[in-house]
């Protein structure tokens, strides 16, 4: 992933076709090392092609990997109306659960302001 930000970087900067040497010095700047193999890699794999092009196409291959989210909410959709009320209960039950795990001063023996 810092080889591809590191060509980002290079590509935002105005260096259309970014040699190795130029992601070694952004990488170096930051104090990351790169290896040789991977920049050769990424390099030969997009050498010639056009940047913009690559994200249009990565962009619609992400589009169709499902997330999982949501799944469970087009299952209770189709149920009947009970069955819609069931996420909704489980909900607040989380919300109950996000508020008892709160902490205050009493239990640290001491006040901010003290």
């Amino acid at each position: 992933m810092k080889v591809i930000a590191a060509y980002l970087l290079a590509v935002l900067g105005g260096n259309l076709q970014p040699s190795a040497d130029d992601l070694k010095s952004i990488l170096g700047s930051v104090g990351a090392e790169a290896e040789d193999d991977r920049l050769e890699l990424l390099l030969s794999e997009i050498k010639g092609k056009d940047i913009t092009e690559l994200i249009a196409s990565g962009r619609e291959k992400l589009a169709s990997v499902p997330s999982g989210g949501g799944v469970s909410v087009a299952i209770s959709a189709a149920g009947t109306g009970d069955a819609a009320a069931a996420p909704a209960a489980a909900e607040s039950k989380k919300e109950e659960k996000v508020e008892e795990k709160e902490e205050s001063d009493e239990d640290m023996g001491f006040s901010l302001f003290d």
